[in-house]
Protein backbone atom coordinates (compact mmCIF):
# COMPACT_ATOMS: atom_id res chain seq x y z
CA UNK A 1 0.00 0.00 0.00
CA UNK A 2 2.89 1.97 0.95
CA UNK A 3 4.38 1.43 -2.30
CA UNK A 4 0.97 2.52 -4.07
CA UNK A 5 1.03 5.82 -2.58
CA UNK A 6 4.81 6.83 -3.48
CA UNK A 7 4.03 5.58 -7.09
CA UNK A 8 0.69 7.75 -6.93
CA UNK A 9 2.30 10.71 -5.44
CA UNK A 10 5.67 10.18 -8.20
CA UNK A 11 3.11 10.11 -10.91
CA UNK A 12 1.19 13.25 -9.55
CA UNK A 13 4.37 15.13 -9.72
CA UNK A 14 5.86 13.88 -13.04
CA UNK A 15 2.41 15.38 -14.52
CA UNK A 16 2.73 18.64 -12.70
CA UNK A 17 6.28 19.08 -14.18
CA UNK A 18 5.30 18.24 -17.89
CA UNK A 19 2.43 20.63 -17.58
CA UNK A 20 4.95 23.46 -16.34
CA UNK A 21 7.13 22.63 -19.06
CA UNK A 22 4.20 24.17 -21.38
CA UNK A 23 6.09 26.35 -23.89
CA UNK A 24 4.37 29.64 -23.37
CA UNK A 25 6.88 31.37 -26.07
CA UNK A 26 5.04 30.16 -29.14
CA UNK A 27 1.70 28.20 -30.04
CA UNK A 28 1.58 24.78 -31.34
CA UNK A 29 -0.38 23.68 -34.25
CA UNK A 30 -0.14 19.94 -35.00
CA UNK A 31 -2.24 18.87 -38.03
CA UNK A 32 -3.29 15.57 -40.17
CA UNK A 33 -4.46 15.82 -43.67
CA UNK A 34 -6.10 13.04 -45.09
CA UNK A 35 -5.73 12.28 -48.91
CA UNK A 36 -3.35 15.14 -49.48
CA UNK A 37 -2.48 13.98 -52.70
CA UNK A 38 0.16 16.19 -54.26
CA UNK A 39 0.32 18.40 -51.46
CA UNK A 40 3.56 18.63 -49.44
CA UNK A 41 3.82 22.03 -47.80
CA UNK A 42 1.50 23.78 -45.75
CA UNK A 43 1.75 27.24 -45.38
CA UNK A 44 0.76 29.46 -41.83
CA UNK A 45 -0.70 33.02 -42.25
CA UNK A 46 -1.10 35.92 -40.29
CA UNK A 47 -4.22 38.00 -40.93
CA UNK A 48 -4.26 41.89 -40.10
CA UNK A 49 -7.01 44.16 -41.10
CA UNK A 50 -5.50 44.96 -44.53
CA UNK A 51 -3.25 42.53 -44.91
CA UNK A 52 -2.75 38.34 -44.58
CA UNK A 53 0.87 37.37 -45.14
CA UNK A 54 3.02 34.17 -45.07
CA UNK A 55 4.88 33.93 -41.60
CA UNK A 56 6.16 29.99 -41.84
CA UNK A 57 5.76 26.77 -43.52
CA UNK A 58 6.54 23.37 -43.04
CA UNK A 59 6.01 19.80 -44.74
CA UNK A 60 3.50 17.20 -44.69
CA UNK A 61 5.58 13.61 -43.36
CA UNK A 62 4.36 10.47 -45.39
CA UNK A 63 1.52 10.11 -43.26
CA UNK A 64 0.20 13.32 -44.11
CA UNK A 65 0.86 14.65 -40.52
CA UNK A 66 2.56 18.26 -39.67
CA UNK A 67 3.38 20.83 -36.89
CA UNK A 68 4.06 24.17 -36.63
CA UNK A 69 5.43 26.21 -33.28
CA UNK A 70 5.47 29.47 -33.79
CA UNK A 71 5.84 32.57 -31.67
CA UNK A 72 2.92 35.40 -31.33
CA UNK A 73 2.94 38.72 -29.90
CA UNK A 74 -0.39 38.95 -29.37
CA UNK A 75 -3.56 36.72 -29.58
CA UNK A 76 -4.54 37.02 -33.56
CA UNK A 77 -6.36 35.28 -36.51
CA UNK A 78 -4.33 33.01 -38.74
CA UNK A 79 -4.82 30.65 -41.68
CA UNK A 80 -3.44 27.12 -42.50
CA UNK A 81 -3.41 26.83 -46.20
CA UNK A 82 -3.46 23.56 -47.95
CA UNK A 83 -3.23 24.20 -51.54
CA UNK A 84 -6.20 25.91 -52.59
CA UNK A 85 -8.37 25.49 -49.18
CA UNK A 86 -8.10 27.63 -46.62
CA UNK A 87 -8.78 27.10 -42.81
CA UNK A 88 -9.24 29.77 -39.95
CA UNK A 89 -7.90 29.99 -36.21
CA UNK A 90 -7.06 31.87 -33.74
CA UNK A 91 -4.00 31.15 -31.72
CA UNK A 92 -1.75 33.50 -28.95
CA UNK A 93 1.24 31.82 -26.93
CA UNK A 94 0.65 28.70 -25.09
CA UNK A 95 -1.80 27.23 -27.41
CA UNK A 96 -2.10 23.38 -28.27
CA UNK A 97 -4.04 23.54 -30.90
CA UNK A 98 -4.87 20.08 -32.71
CA UNK A 99 -6.34 20.41 -36.69
CA UNK A 100 -7.25 17.70 -39.04
CA UNK A 101 -9.57 17.55 -42.74
CA UNK A 102 -9.63 15.69 -45.38
CA UNK A 103 -8.64 17.13 -48.97
CA UNK A 104 -11.10 15.04 -51.05
CA UNK A 105 -14.17 16.97 -48.81
CA UNK A 106 -15.70 19.22 -50.87
CA UNK A 107 -17.28 20.46 -47.90
CA UNK A 108 -13.95 21.60 -47.17
CA UNK A 109 -14.89 20.69 -43.29
CA UNK A 110 -12.35 20.10 -40.52
CA UNK A 111 -11.78 19.39 -37.24
CA UNK A 112 -10.27 21.87 -34.75
CA UNK A 113 -9.08 21.53 -31.04
CA UNK A 114 -7.23 23.19 -27.86
CA UNK A 115 -8.44 26.67 -28.79
CA UNK A 116 -12.24 27.81 -28.01
CA UNK A 117 -11.57 30.88 -30.21
CA UNK A 118 -11.12 28.95 -32.80
CA UNK A 119 -14.07 26.84 -32.95
CA UNK A 120 -15.98 30.04 -32.57
CA UNK A 121 -14.49 31.93 -35.90
CA UNK A 122 -15.44 28.17 -37.34
CA UNK A 123 -18.60 28.75 -36.34
CA UNK A 124 -18.65 32.49 -37.95
CA UNK A 125 -17.35 31.11 -40.81
CA UNK A 126 -20.10 28.27 -41.38
CA UNK A 127 -23.11 31.43 -40.99
CA UNK A 128 -21.12 33.48 -43.84
CA UNK A 129 -20.57 30.53 -46.03
CA UNK A 130 -24.57 29.59 -45.79
CA UNK A 131 -25.44 33.18 -47.14
CA UNK A 132 -22.62 33.01 -49.45
CA UNK A 133 -24.53 30.21 -51.10
CA UNK A 134 -27.52 31.18 -50.84
CA UNK A 135 -26.80 34.48 -52.54
CA UNK A 136 -24.96 32.60 -54.94
CA UNK A 137 -27.80 30.65 -55.98
CA UNK A 138 -29.63 33.87 -56.50
CA UNK A 139 -26.94 35.27 -58.76
CA UNK A 140 -27.03 32.23 -60.75
CA UNK A 141 -30.77 32.05 -61.44
CA UNK A 142 -30.25 35.66 -62.76
CA UNK A 143 -27.99 34.98 -65.05
CA UNK A 144 -29.85 32.25 -65.99
CA UNK A 145 -32.82 34.46 -66.62
CA UNK A 146 -30.84 37.17 -68.44
CA UNK A 147 -28.95 34.56 -70.67
CA UNK A 148 -32.27 33.29 -71.97
CA UNK A 149 -33.35 36.92 -72.12
CA UNK A 150 -30.37 37.34 -74.45
CA UNK A 151 -29.51 41.06 -72.51
CA UNK A 152 -29.71 42.02 -69.06
CA UNK A 153 -33.00 43.41 -67.97
CA UNK A 154 -33.85 46.14 -65.07
CA UNK A 155 -37.35 44.35 -64.72
CA UNK A 156 -35.11 40.88 -63.97
CA UNK A 157 -32.88 43.29 -61.95
CA UNK A 158 -36.09 44.88 -60.27
CA UNK A 159 -37.41 41.14 -59.11
CA UNK A 160 -33.66 39.56 -57.73
CA UNK A 161 -32.04 42.56 -56.08
CA UNK A 162 -34.92 42.63 -53.26
CA UNK A 163 -33.80 39.14 -52.90
CA UNK A 164 -30.25 39.63 -52.40
CA UNK A 165 -30.52 42.33 -50.31
CA UNK A 166 -33.17 40.27 -48.05
CA UNK A 167 -30.42 37.76 -47.56
CA UNK A 168 -27.41 40.16 -47.03
CA UNK A 169 -29.44 41.62 -44.24
CA UNK A 170 -30.28 38.64 -42.77
CA UNK A 171 -26.62 37.65 -42.54
CA UNK A 172 -25.98 40.93 -41.18
CA UNK A 173 -28.48 40.67 -38.34
CA UNK A 174 -27.05 36.94 -37.55
CA UNK A 175 -23.44 37.97 -37.70
CA UNK A 176 -24.77 40.68 -34.76
CA UNK A 177 -25.93 37.80 -32.91
CA UNK A 178 -22.87 35.83 -33.01
CA UNK A 179 -21.21 39.36 -32.18
CA UNK A 180 -23.50 40.05 -29.12
CA UNK A 181 -22.99 36.08 -28.15
CA UNK A 182 -19.52 36.69 -28.27
CA UNK A 183 -18.47 39.87 -26.42
CA UNK A 184 -15.03 38.56 -24.87
CA UNK A 185 -13.45 36.78 -28.03
CA UNK A 186 -11.43 37.61 -30.82
CA UNK A 187 -13.85 35.73 -32.80
CA UNK A 188 -16.69 38.50 -32.21
CA UNK A 189 -14.07 41.07 -33.26
CA UNK A 190 -13.59 39.61 -36.52
CA UNK A 191 -16.81 39.06 -37.99
CA UNK A 192 -18.35 42.11 -36.86
CA UNK A 193 -15.54 43.68 -39.08
CA UNK A 194 -17.23 41.82 -41.75
CA UNK A 195 -20.39 44.22 -41.31
CA UNK A 196 -21.07 47.38 -43.95
CA UNK A 197 -19.56 50.81 -41.97
CA UNK A 198 -21.91 52.76 -43.97
CA UNK A 199 -25.37 50.93 -42.56
CA UNK A 200 -23.90 49.40 -39.54
CA UNK A 201 -21.63 52.06 -38.32
CA UNK A 202 -24.12 52.73 -34.90
CA UNK A 203 -23.74 48.76 -34.05
CA UNK A 204 -19.68 49.31 -34.77
CA UNK A 205 -19.20 51.86 -32.25
CA UNK A 206 -21.24 50.26 -29.64
CA UNK A 207 -18.81 47.46 -30.12
CA UNK A 208 -15.71 49.43 -30.11
CA UNK A 209 -16.80 50.96 -26.36
CA UNK A 210 -17.60 47.83 -25.20
CA UNK A 211 -14.45 46.34 -26.37
CA UNK A 212 -12.04 48.99 -25.47
CA UNK A 213 -10.56 47.30 -22.96
CA UNK A 214 -10.12 44.30 -24.44
CA UNK A 215 -7.18 42.25 -26.76
CA UNK A 216 -4.90 45.63 -26.27
CA UNK A 217 -1.93 43.94 -27.74
CA UNK A 218 -3.97 43.13 -31.34
CA UNK A 219 -3.00 46.37 -33.35
CA UNK A 220 -5.96 45.45 -35.56
CA UNK A 221 -8.39 45.69 -32.17
CA UNK A 222 -6.61 49.06 -31.55
CA UNK A 223 -6.97 50.72 -34.77
CA UNK A 224 -10.66 49.37 -34.84
CA UNK A 225 -11.51 51.28 -31.71
CA UNK A 226 -9.10 54.23 -32.58
CA UNK A 227 -11.04 54.69 -35.69
CA UNK A 228 -14.80 54.30 -34.07
CA UNK A 229 -13.82 57.06 -31.29
CA UNK A 230 -12.30 59.32 -34.06
CA UNK A 231 -15.94 58.99 -35.79
CA UNK A 232 -18.45 58.11 -32.68
CA UNK A 233 -18.88 62.55 -32.36
CA UNK A 234 -20.39 62.27 -36.10
CA UNK A 235 -22.22 59.28 -35.79
CA UNK A 236 -26.19 58.34 -35.60
CA UNK A 237 -27.94 58.79 -32.06
CA UNK A 238 -25.40 62.33 -30.95
CA UNK A 239 -25.06 65.79 -31.72
CA UNK A 240 -23.98 67.20 -34.80
CA UNK A 241 -21.54 69.46 -34.73
CA UNK A 242 -21.71 72.87 -35.87
CA UNK A 243 -19.56 74.09 -38.47
CA UNK A 244 -19.61 77.46 -41.00
CA UNK A 245 -18.43 77.14 -44.36
CA UNK A 246 -19.27 79.83 -47.10
CA UNK A 247 -21.98 80.21 -49.66
CA UNK A 248 -21.33 80.46 -53.15
CA UNK A 249 -22.33 84.41 -53.10
CA UNK A 250 -19.48 84.92 -50.31
CA UNK A 251 -21.20 85.17 -47.67
CA UNK A 252 -21.10 82.42 -44.33
CA UNK A 253 -23.33 79.30 -43.99
CA UNK A 254 -24.10 77.71 -40.80
CA UNK A 255 -25.49 74.29 -39.62
CA UNK A 256 -26.81 76.48 -36.68
CA UNK A 257 -29.01 78.14 -39.32
CA UNK A 258 -31.31 75.36 -39.48
CA UNK A 259 -31.58 74.94 -35.77
CA UNK A 260 -35.65 73.24 -35.08
CA UNK A 261 -35.43 72.17 -38.87
CA UNK A 262 -34.96 68.77 -40.56
CA UNK A 263 -32.13 68.97 -42.42
CA UNK A 264 -29.98 67.16 -44.61
CA UNK A 265 -26.18 67.74 -45.04
CA UNK A 266 -25.24 66.45 -48.21
CA UNK A 267 -21.42 66.12 -49.18
CA UNK A 268 -20.59 65.76 -52.73
CA UNK A 269 -18.13 67.43 -55.99
CA UNK A 270 -19.05 68.03 -59.17
CA UNK A 271 -16.23 65.55 -60.26
CA UNK A 272 -17.73 62.79 -58.32
CA UNK A 273 -19.57 60.48 -60.49
CA UNK A 274 -21.73 58.45 -58.22
CA UNK A 275 -22.83 61.79 -56.67
CA UNK A 276 -24.18 62.84 -59.91
CA UNK A 277 -25.72 59.75 -60.28
CA UNK A 278 -27.43 60.28 -57.19
CA UNK A 279 -28.79 63.86 -57.21
CA UNK A 280 -31.84 63.40 -59.70
CA UNK A 281 -32.89 60.98 -56.91
CA UNK A 282 -32.04 63.72 -54.37
CA UNK A 283 -34.11 66.48 -56.44
CA UNK A 284 -36.81 63.86 -56.95
CA UNK A 285 -36.97 63.02 -52.95
CA UNK A 286 -36.61 67.15 -52.22
CA UNK A 287 -39.56 68.07 -54.66
CA UNK A 288 -41.55 65.43 -53.04
CA UNK A 289 -40.60 66.81 -49.26
CA UNK A 290 -39.78 69.90 -49.05
CA UNK A 291 -43.56 71.11 -48.45
CA UNK A 292 -43.54 68.90 -45.30
CA UNK A 293 -40.37 70.81 -43.66
CA UNK A 294 -37.16 68.55 -45.68
CA UNK A 295 -34.20 71.14 -45.96
CA UNK A 296 -30.99 69.93 -47.41
CA UNK A 297 -27.55 72.13 -47.48
CA UNK A 298 -25.04 70.60 -50.38
CA UNK A 299 -21.43 70.78 -48.90
CA UNK A 300 -18.82 70.80 -52.18
CA UNK A 301 -15.33 69.27 -52.17
CA UNK A 302 -14.71 70.82 -55.29
CA UNK A 303 -11.90 73.51 -55.61
CA UNK A 304 -12.87 74.79 -58.69
CA UNK A 305 -16.33 77.54 -57.56
CA UNK A 306 -16.84 77.96 -61.47
CA UNK A 307 -16.84 74.05 -62.09
CA UNK A 308 -18.92 73.06 -58.63
CA UNK A 309 -21.64 76.12 -59.47
CA UNK A 310 -22.40 75.32 -62.80
CA UNK A 311 -22.69 71.41 -61.89
CA UNK A 312 -25.60 72.94 -58.97
CA UNK A 313 -27.23 74.72 -62.36
CA UNK A 314 -26.53 71.76 -64.69
CA UNK A 315 -28.30 69.08 -62.14
CA UNK A 316 -30.90 71.37 -60.91
CA UNK A 317 -30.27 71.50 -57.19
CA UNK A 318 -32.29 74.09 -55.85
CA UNK A 319 -31.59 73.78 -52.58
CA UNK A 320 -28.84 75.99 -50.20
CA UNK A 321 -24.94 75.35 -50.91
CA UNK A 322 -21.67 76.06 -49.79
CA UNK A 323 -18.23 74.76 -50.00
CA UNK A 324 -14.45 75.14 -48.27
CA UNK A 325 -13.04 74.47 -51.80
CA UNK A 326 -10.44 72.23 -50.52
CA UNK A 327 -11.37 68.83 -51.77
CA UNK A 328 -11.27 66.82 -48.17
CA UNK A 329 -9.21 69.00 -46.55
CA UNK A 330 -11.74 71.29 -46.03
CA UNK A 331 -12.15 71.87 -42.19
CA UNK A 332 -16.27 71.06 -42.47
CA UNK A 333 -14.81 67.56 -44.46
CA UNK A 334 -12.42 67.03 -41.35
CA UNK A 335 -14.85 67.68 -38.65
CA UNK A 336 -17.21 65.59 -40.09
CA UNK A 337 -14.49 62.82 -40.91
CA UNK A 338 -15.27 62.72 -44.42
CA UNK A 339 -12.80 60.43 -46.64
CA UNK A 340 -15.27 59.57 -49.20
CA UNK A 341 -18.56 60.69 -51.27
CA UNK A 342 -21.27 60.56 -51.79
CA UNK A 343 -21.78 60.85 -47.80
CA UNK A 344 -24.52 62.62 -45.85
CA UNK A 345 -26.20 63.10 -42.40
CA UNK A 346 -30.27 63.56 -41.57
CA UNK A 347 -30.35 65.90 -38.98
CA UNK A 348 -33.35 66.38 -36.36
CA UNK A 349 -34.99 69.30 -35.05
CA UNK A 350 -33.44 68.99 -31.86
CA UNK A 351 -29.73 69.24 -33.54
CA UNK A 352 -29.58 64.88 -33.76
CA UNK A 353 -28.03 62.75 -36.47
CA UNK A 354 -30.90 60.47 -37.11
CA UNK A 355 -29.34 58.86 -39.84
CA UNK A 356 -26.00 58.70 -42.28
CA UNK A 357 -25.26 57.96 -45.47
CA UNK A 358 -28.69 57.21 -47.02
CA UNK A 359 -28.83 57.09 -50.62
CA UNK A 360 -31.32 55.85 -53.44
CA UNK A 361 -34.23 53.75 -52.26
CA UNK A 362 -32.87 53.44 -48.66
CA UNK A 363 -32.73 57.84 -48.67
CA UNK A 364 -37.04 57.06 -50.11
CA UNK A 365 -37.92 54.49 -47.05
CA UNK A 366 -36.55 56.77 -44.89
CA UNK A 367 -38.00 60.01 -45.75
CA UNK A 368 -41.51 58.27 -46.35
CA UNK A 369 -41.39 57.07 -42.31
CA UNK A 370 -40.12 60.53 -41.22
CA UNK A 371 -42.77 62.82 -42.88
CA UNK A 372 -45.29 60.01 -43.62
CA UNK A 373 -46.04 59.23 -40.05
CA UNK A 374 -49.60 58.79 -38.56
CA UNK A 375 -51.08 61.71 -36.56
CA UNK A 376 -50.98 60.74 -32.94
Amino acid sequence: MKNRVIIYCCVVLLSGLICSCKDKSVFTISGTITNPGSLKKIYLLAADSSAVTVVDSTSLDEGGKFQFKHPAQYANLYKLRTGSNIFDLIAKNGDVIGFSTNLTDSAHTYVISGSDDSEKIKEFNKINNAYGQKISKIVDEYRTKAQQLGRESDSLINIFRPRIEKELGNQSNDILKFVNANQNSLAGFYAITALDQNKYEQQLVAYADSIKDNFRDNPAVKRFVKAMNEIKPVSVGHKAPDFTSTGPDGNPVKLSDYKGKYVLVDFWASWCAPCRQENPNVVKQYNIYKSKGLNILGISLDVDKAKWQQAVTQDKLTWNHASDLKNFEGPTEKLYHIQAIPSNFMIDPQGNIIAKNITGGDLEEFLNKTFNKPQQ
